[in-house]
């Protein structure tokens, strides 16, 4: 979780009444609301609002958004090309199922327009990775601007808006069944991050200042549970918070602001770990030092995944174990089968002191299933790439 933060208005005690302004209609106080985790035993905040947030008018069933799995073939590498993938939707219904499995689903977007109304996940975290366009985040617990290479961390159930500014509009949905959360070996037991770990507090950003809204209206929000939609009209906008404190917000941390460990020789990947999860771990390979042993072999080993299917997004700069990916391919290298470095990668890597690539991986332990949409983006070619 994020550190403890406060915005706005709140009472000196929690669970005890808040006065509202003078003259303020609604019984002259605001409304608490509780937004808790696994129960009562983790993480919360406590929100303040104008109104209280049950109200609602309408409910009724919206469709449904299944991911639609291709039928099994045989296990092998894949390369999906998704830079060119339409300009489609918004950047809740412009997304795009590629990979899944029960902890985690991965999706691509480039919306063509603005969000079209309110959206929350009842069932799901997720992290959207911005690789192009800026704006801003909106939530009942405030704005939280964004801007290329940051991840965008969603808690589950926070209503929100995402407002691109003019220009490119392009990301990566990672959608986690469990909690998002920092590995355990870079905090200490006070829940600080330690001195050594590749960030900290001061890379993680939440919302900056409130945006009330006081509006007395009808507004829909879609809620996603799983593949079912709901949409619930609310007689009055949800954006309402005058003030809240706790540790579950919203929050970003850019890719950039990581700082990679290095060594005299190859480093396994878990010292890329940025966020783990039930399932599933994310890491970020950004530019850094190569190894500095004279007789270092500076690009991955082979490796037999055992235990796990591997997913990596190629986000700028060469990546220097792989021939023929390009920005915003996507390779699932998974379980059972070796993959390495590209012939000719391991020579051409000796002379180079720095690598300029930087992408998205993420690991899980359950086994990936491609959708009908990924298998229009494959290169049938790519597991015999290996070969001289």
């Amino acid at each position: 979780m994020p550190r403890y933060l406060t915005l706005g208005s709140i009472p000196k005690k929690r669970h005890t009444v808040h006065r509202a302004a003078p003259g303020y209609k609604n019984e002259g106080l605001y409304y608490e609301e509780v937004v808790s985790t696994e129960g009562f035993s983790r993480a919360y905040s406590i929100v303040y609002h104008l109104r209280p947030p049950t109200r609602v008018r309408k409910v009724e069933p919206a469709g449904e958004r299944p991911v639609e799995l291709a039928p099994p073939r045989e296990l092998r590498h894949h390369h999906l090309k998704t830079g060119a993938i339409p300009t489609t939707g918004d950047p809740v219904t412009g997304r795009v199922p590629l990979l899944t499995n029960a902890d985690v689903t991965l999706w691509r977007c480039r919306p063509a327009g603005d969000q079209s109304e309110l959206y929350r996940n009842a069932r799901a975290e997720e992290i959207l990775f911005v690789h192009r366009g800026s704006g801003r985040l909106l939530t009942h617990f405030g704005r939280l601007d964004f801007k290329p290479f940051d991840y965008v961390v969603v808690p589950r159930c926070t209503t929100y808006r995402v407002e691109f500014d003019p220009g490119p509009r392009d990301l990566l949905v990672i959608e986690s069944t469990g909690t998002v959360g920092f590995p355990k070996r870079y905090l200490n037991p006070d829940g600080q991050f330690r001195l050594g770990a590749p960030f900290c507090e001061r890379d993680l950003h939440g919302p900056a200042a409130l945006a009330t809204e006081d509006r007395e209206a009808d507004v829909t929000v879609l809620v996603k549970d799983g593949p079912r939609l709901t949409r619930y009209t609310l007689a009055h906008h949800p954006f309402d918070a005058v003030g809240w404190d706790g540790c579950v917000y919203p929050f970003t941390f850019n890719a950039d602001d990581f700082e990679p460990i290095t060594g005299t020789v190859h480093q396994p990947p878990p010292i890329h770990q940025t966020f783990e999860s039930a399932g599933f771990v994310v890491c970020t390979f950004a530019p850094r030092m190569l190894d500095t042993h004279p007789d270092a072999i500076k690009v991955p080993y082979a490796h037999s995944n055992v235990e796990s299917d591997e997913v990596l997004y190629y986000v700028r700069g060469r990546f220097g174990s792989r021939r023929g990916v390009e920005e915003a391919s996507i390779t699932l290298h998974p379980h059972g089968i070796p993959h390495g470095p590209h012939p000719g990668t391991i020579v051409a890597s000796r002379d180079q002191t720095r690598t300029d690539e930087l992408a998205v991986m993420v690991d899980t332990f359950r086994p990936l299933a491609l959708t009908t949409a990924a298998l229009d983006l494959d290169d049938p070619a790519y597991p015999l790439s290996w070969l001289d």
